[in-house]
C-alpha cells in the first residue's frame, strides 16, 4: 500500500499516455479553437436556408461533419489533459477556453438540424434513401414532434456551456476542494484522497481499517452534501425545464430519446435486477461474511474479495500477456490495435496526485483511442483495462467503416463491447488454470468487479436516478436529505438484512459523474446483458459468433440498440437476455460456493 503519490511531473513517461497524436500543443489547441469557430461561422453563411434539395444537404452534412471532427478532437484533448492532473493551471485553462467557445461553434450550426426537420416528410423519405446518414436522418425524424423555432434551438445550443456547468462544478468540488483528513491505524498514519480510498482502501482485508477508512471518507464527502446536492439539482432542474419546453411527458422519456430505447427496455432493466439479482447478491454477501468471518456485514465490506490475501501482482509489462490472450480470440488485427495501445502510447498508467478516479476510454475520431486507469499492480487491473479497451476497439472498428454522424453508438449499447471483453478475460483465466484458489479468485473477481460493479453498483445508481427524475418530474427540489434517502432505500431494498448500512453508505450518490450525463448508469447492466450472452456464444459457436460480433462492432452507430443486438444475434425486445445473465451470475456465486468448500477441506 503506498502512503504517497507522485506529482504529476514526477511519473515516468513510460507510464503516461502521449496526446500529442491529437494535438502537438496547447498552442496549437488555441489556434485550432479559433479556426473552427471561424469555420462554423462560413459555414453558415453558405448554408442556412440553402437546404431545401438533397444535394445541398448532402453537401452540408459532409463539411458539418467535418466541424464536428474538430469540436470532438478539441473536447478530447481538453477532457484527457485535465483530467491526468486537475490541479494544473494550464490544463484548466484550456478545459476553460474550450467550454466557453463550444457554445459559440455549436449555435452555428444549430440550424442544420432544424432545417433539415422542417422538410416534408416525403422529402425526408426521399432523402434517407440516398444519403450516406441513414440512421442520423433516421432519429432526427424520430425527434421532429418535440423540434423547437429554429432560434429557440440556436438559443439552447449558444447556452450548452452554463447548461454543462453543473458537471464542472461538481469535478470542482469532487476533485479540489474537498479536504480529507488522514487516519490513524494500528500506530500508522494514512493519507486519504479519492484515488487513494477507491484504488486501495475500500478492498482492504482488515475490517477495522476499511471501517476507519470509510469512515474518514464519509465524514470528509458529508461536508460538502449540501453544496453537491445544489449542483445536482441544478443539473436535473435544467434537463426539467428542457424535457417540458420540448413537449415530453417526463424527464426519463427526453433522455431516452436520445439513446434510441424505448421505455419499457429501461424500466425492465431496473425492475427485474432489483427483484431477481437481488437475492443472488444477498447470498454472495452472506458467503463474504462467513468467509471472512465477520459478526456484521456492513457495507464498507461490500468491495472485500473472497481471497485477498491470494490475489497476484502484476506488472504493467506482465498484463500484455493476459490482455493478448484472453482477446486474441477477437482476431488478429484486433490484436494489432491491442498491441499499438501498449506500444504507442495510448494508455495512461500512471497514479499522481491530482489525477481523476475511475477508468475511461476516449475515442477522438481525428486520431485513436485513449484508455484512462491507475494502475494499481494488482491482478484485477487486466479486467479494467480489457474493459477499456474494449471501447477502444469498438470505436476503432467503428470510425474505421462509419462516417463521423453514423460512428457512435446508442449509450445503450456502448457498455456492451466493454464488459464483453471482461468476461473474454475471465474465460481465459479460469481456462488456463486447474487451481482451485486461482480458480476462485477468476470467479470471485468477475462477481465482484465486473458484476458487482457493473451490474449492482451502477444498477442502483439508475434505480436511485429513476426516483429522483420521478420527484422532479412531479415539481420538488432536490436536498442533501432527500438525496441520502432515496439512496438508502434503494440500498435497503436490495440488500435488505443481509448487509447493514452503516453511516456515509447513504453519500454514495455524491461519489459517480454518472449522473451528470443523462441516463448512463442502467447501460451498464444493459452492456453487461449483451456482452454476458455475446461472451457465452463466442465460448461455445466460435468463429461464427466472433464474426457476428466484429460485425456488430464495425456498424457503430449506424443501427439502432436493437438491431445491433440482433446483428450479434441477440433479442433485447424480451427479458431472456437479462435473465439468462442474471442465472449465470447465480451459478457463479453457487460454483464460488464450491470451490471455497473444497479449498477449506483441503
Amino acid at each position: 500500500m503506498s502512503n504517497t503519490l507522485l506529482f504529476r511531473k514526477e511519473v515516468p513517461d513510460n507510464q503516461k499516455w502521449d496526446i500529442t497524436d491529437i494535438f502537438t500543443s496547447d498552442e496549437a489547441f488555441y489556434a485550432t479553437i479559433d479556426e473552427t469557430l471561424k469555420k462554423a461561422k462560413d459555414f453558415r453563411n453558405q448554408f442556412e436556408n440553402q437546404l431545401s434539395a438533397p444535394k445541398s444537404i448532402e453537401q452540408a452534412l459532409d463539411e458539418y461533419s467535418q466541424i464536428l471532427i474538430q469540436v470532438d478532437r478539441m473536447a478530447n484533448y481538453a477532457e484527457l489533459r485535465l483530467s491526468v492532473d486537475t490541479s494544473d493551471e494550464a490544463a484548466q485553462t484550456v478545459n476553460s477556453k474550450f467550454n466557453t467557445t463550444f457554445g459559440k461553434i455549436i449555435s452555428q450550426l444549430a440550424f442544420v438540424e432544424s432545417e433539415i426537420l422542417q422538410l416534408s416528410e416525403e422529402t425526408l423519405n426521399d432523402f434517407n434513401k440516398k444519403t450516406k446518414y441513414p440512421h442520423f436522418i433516421t432519429k432526427l425524424k424520430n425527434r421532429q414532434p418535440y423540434q423547437l423555432d429554429p432560434k429557440v434551438e440556436e438559443a439552447l445550443a449558444s447556452l450548452s456551456p452554463t447548461l454543462e456547468a453543473p458537471f464542472e462544478l461538481y469535478g470542482i468540488t469532487k476533485m479540489l476542494d474537498i479536504p480529507f483528513k488522514s487516519f490513524e491505524h494500528n500506530g500508522t498514519t494514512y493519507p486519504l484522497d479519492y484515488a487513494t480510498f477507491e484504488n486501495e482502501y475500500e478492498d482492504n482485508e482488515d475490517p477495522e481499517f476499511r471501517q476507519k477508512s470509510f469512515e474518514a471518507f464519509s465524514n470528509a464527502l458529508k461536508k460538502y452534501q449540501h453544496t453537491t446536492a445544489a449542483t445536482y439539482n441544478m443539473k436535473v432542474q435544467q434537463e426539467k425545464i428542457e424535457a417540458d419546453l420540448r413537449g415530453y411527458d417526463s424527464v426519463i422519456d427526453y433522455l431516452l430519446q436520445e439513446q434510441d430505447v424505448t421505455r419499457e427496455m429501461y424500466n425492465r432493466q431496473i425492475d427485474v435486477i432489483m427483484s431477481e439479482l437481488a437475492p443472488v447478491m444477498q447470498k454472495y454477501a452472506k458467503l463474504l461474511k462467513r468467509v471472512h468471518g465477520l459478526e456484521v456485514m456492513r457495507f464498507e465490506d461490500l468491495k472485500i474479495s473472497i481471497d485477498p490475501s491470494y490475489e497476484p501482482d502484476i506488472s504493467i509489462e506482465d498484463s500484455k500477456e493476459y490482455i493478448y490472450g484472453a482477446l486474441s480470440v477477437l482476431g488478429e488485427d484486433y490484436l494489432n490495435m491491442v498491441e499499438k495501445a501498449y506500444n504507442d502510447k495510448w494508455i495512461d498508467f500512471a497514479q499522481n496526485k491530482g489525477k481523476d478516479t475511475g477508468a475511461y476510454c476516449a475515442s477522438p475520431y481525428f486520431t485513436h483511442s485513449y484508455v484512462f486507469i491507475s494502475w494499481t499492480g494488482k491482478m484485477a487491473e487486466t479486467f479494467v483495462l480489457a474493459h477499456e479497451l474494449g471501447h477502444a476497439g469498438h470505436f476503432t472498428l467503428a470510425q474505421k467503416h462509419q462516417n463521423y454522424l453514423e460512428s457512435e453508438a446508442s449509450m445503450y449499447f456502448v457498455e456492451a463491447p466493454s464488459t464483453m471483453n471482461e468476461m473474454l478475460m475471465s474465460n481465459y483465466l479460469f481456462k488456463n488454470s486447474n487451481d482451485n484458489r486461482f480458480k476462485r479468485w477468476v470467479i470471485g473477481s468477475m462477481i465482484s468487479r465486473t458484476y458487482y460493479h457493473n451490474m449492482v453498483t451502477h444498477l442502483l445508481e439508475a434505480a436511485y436516478q429513476r426516483e429522483v427524475y420521478k420527484r422532479v418530474d412531479n415539481g420538488e427540489s432536490l436536498t442533501a436529505p432527500l438525496l441520502n434517502q432515496i439512496m438508502r432505500d434503494v440500498y435497503s431494498e436490495f440488500f435488505g438484512d443481509a448487509v447493514k448500512l452503516t453511516d456515509g453508505a447513504e453519500l454514495t450518490w455524491m461519489r459517480q459523474p454518472h449522473y451528470y450525463m443523462g441516463l448512463y448508469s442502467y447501460t451498464y447492466s444493459a452492456g453487461l446483458t449483451i456482452g454476458t450472452v455475446m461472451a457465452q456464444r463466442i465460448k461455445n459457436e466460435g468463429q461464427p459468433a466472433v464474426d457476428a460480433w466484429l460485425e456488430t462492432l464495425k456498424a457503430g452507430g449506424s443501427k439502432s440498440p436493437i438491431e445491433l443486438a440482433s446483428t450479434a444475434g441477440i433479442d433485447i425486445t424480451t427479458d431472456q437476455p437479462l435473465r439468462s445473465t442474471i442465472n449465470y451470475i447465480s451459478s457463479l456465486v453457487d460454483e464460488l460456493e464450491s470451490l471455497t468448500a473444497k479449498i477449506e477441506v483441503q
